[in-house]
């Protein structure tokens, strides 16, 4: 591996791990419903679930709490293809919705999307951001870093599904945006906000100077001034006298 800072190594090895993630929903038919059931399912480490799409019924699941937690800890399983089992049979499917407690560390539902390997989806996915300490901007000229938007919708095949989308900064100098028509996109991705037209092209990243630098120059720029007028008005004064 070539000479990298710590920085670079961890993010690598994150992503290695990310692209070599797989993750399986160990899931059981649910056979109660109703409120009153699922407040009883919740306080016995149980995930209320559903599973629909695929031209197929809706099936109501149920998964197990902590490994839902644990599975969540990981990035990649928001935008990763799932292989949901239930009672032995397993199914394709993509994290759709998923609702927490307001306040509890807990998961409260879990709406699952079966995938069709030949039908296009869409999916949110994450943006890295990549460069910055190296962007012209930042290194040279003081800028600092603004995360406009943290994800993207984009529509594609299920085995084409990206688990996080780069945003690169390293050739950004002060004052440009890096807009969604900017992003680097492999083949058979698109980015469902740019079907929708050019004025639909969203800025993702932008560099600019912090509002204290930008308020320090016009103190200085009006220290200047103000320099420059007392000595004219002292050169008017020894004309006079």
């Amino acid at each position: 591996m070539p000479n990298l800072v710590a920085g670079e190594v961890l993010f690598i090895l994150n992503r290695r791990k990310n692209m070599s993630a797989n993750f399986e929903l160990n899931a059981s038919l649910r056979q109660d419903k109703g409120k009153g059931a699922s407040r009883r399912l919740r306080r016995d480490n149980k995930v209320p679930a559903v599973i629909y799409g695929g031209g197929s019924d809706p099936v109501s699941l149920l998964l197990d709490h902590d490994k839902v937690m644990h599975s969540l800890e990981n990035e990649a399983f928001y935008s990763h293809i799932l292989d949901v089992k239930v009672d032995g049979k397993a199914e394709k499917a993509v994290l759709k919705d998923l609702q927490r407690h307001p306040y509890r560390r807990a998961i409260l539902h879990l709406d699952l999307l079966r995938v069709n390997e030949n039908e296009k989806l869409r999916m949110h996915v994450p943006l890295h951001f990549i460069g910055a300490d190296v962007a012209p901007g930042v290194k040279t000229s003081g800028g600092v870093v603004s995360h406009l938007i943290k994800d993207v919708e984009v529509s594609c095949l299920p085995k084409d599904l990206p688990e996080f989308i780069e945003a690169d900064l390293s050739n950004m100098n002060l004052n440009e945006t890096l807009h969604l028509s900017d992003l680097k996109l492999a083949s058979g991705i698109e980015l469902v906000e740019l079907s929708h037209g050019e004025d639909h092209d969203q800025p993702v990243v932008s560099i600019h100077l912090s509002r204290v630098a930008v308020e320090v120059d016009e103190v200085a720029n009006e220290g200047e001034g103000e320099g420059e007028d007392a000595a004219a008005g002292e050169g008017e004064t020894s004309s006079e006298e």
